[in-house]
């Protein structure tokens, strides 16, 4: 009886997963971490293993580690990722996730790859620092898109979980100490400016990924005085597919007694629905705002509609 209970919820999760492999949402996000981690790997393939450059990163702590032992970046980084996702299996549970297992493990073949058919061993730029920007750019720009689709590119993410699990540090903090420490293993191989050039590129990389993510997150908040807010309404319910709030709202100076439509829209959506109201002539008075996080049913196009309005 127990193994028939068992075997039934196996088989039920067999089916659930195969159903969402076939899912498009899988495959956009299986190419988007596919293509993040091959911008990462070469971000450290010609701007960080030529210029010795060590980051607060596994791929940096694999740098000194070949250093010192000739063995290649790619096999170091693979056996690091590998140790820390057993470690993270037993110290942390389920909660590093299948698509952090999935870019620790393939930033290594794409490591080999490059290795093989672009061998370098000189800095590309000629300088450390021109090398740290371009690394953090590319860096940043990756981690940011895949944090976008709840991923993440692995490594210095699990061993962060596992001294905030054990040290009770915040995630951010976390981070910072896990980076600080692998920077300072850089003395092995570096002189002390080389170091310092490490460590501040691993704040400079924390500040960058901050900035491209909240470019990413970005919304407009946008509030609509209108006596044709009903045309208005109906056009980002049904044409945006976006939620709306409506206020009854008095004017300080007229005293009158007016209808504000508040929405979160897109930049896309926020330039279409002011396109709608230049070519309707819809007499309306508009304020717009960035808002850098949004929490709730936003992204939910069917409780969208149904409920009318964004949950802040």
């Amino acid at each position: 009886m127990y193994f028939c209970a068992l075997e039934n919820i196996i088989n039920k999760k067999v089916v659930t997963m195969w159903k969402y492999v076939l899912t498009k949402k899988f495959w956009i996000e299986f190419i988007i971490m596919t293509l993040g981690m091959l911008v990462t790997a070469m971000a450290v393939h010609f701007f960080l293993v030529p210029s010795k450059l060590i980051i607060g990163t596994i791929s940096g702590l694999s740098i000194v580690i070949s250093t010192l032992t000739s063995f290649p970046v790619s096999v170091i980084a693979f056996i690091i990722n590998a140790i820390l996702l057993i470690l993270a299996y037993f110290l942390i549970g389920k909660e590093f996730g299948i698509k952090t297992v999935y870019t620790a493990l393939v930033l290594s073949p794409w490591l080999a790859l490059l290795e093989t058919y672009f061998p370098i061993t000189e800095s590309v730029m000629g300088d450390p620092w021109l090398d740290l920007c371009c690394f953090v750019l590319l860096l940043s720009s990756a981690q940011a898109v895949l944090f976008k689709i709840n991923a993440s590119t692995g490594g210095l993410d699990i061993l962060a979980k596992i001294v905030n699990k054990y040290l009770h540090f915040d995630i951010g903090t976390s981070v910072s100490v896990a980076g600080a420490v692998i920077c300072c293993t850089a003395f092995f191989i570096n002189d002390f400016r080389m170091v310092v050039v490490g460590l501040i590129g691993t704040w400079i990389n924390g500040l960058v990924v901050d900035y491209f993510t909240a470019g990413l997150n970005m919304r407009k908040r946008v509030c609509i005085i209108s006596p044709e807010y009903k045309k208005l309404q109906d056009h980002i319910i049904n044409d945006l597919q976006r939620g709306v709030t409506m206020y009854e709202v008095i004017g300080g100076y007229s005293n009158e007694r007016k209808i504000e439509l508040e929405a979160l829209l897109s930049k896309d959506e926020f330039s279409e629905l002011m396109k709608y109201i230049n070519e309707n002539q819809i007499n309306a008075f508009v304020t717009a705002g960035n808002v850098s996080e949004v929490y709730g049913l936003w992204n939910n196009r069917k409780d969208k509609v149904r409920h009318g309005r964004v949950h802040l």
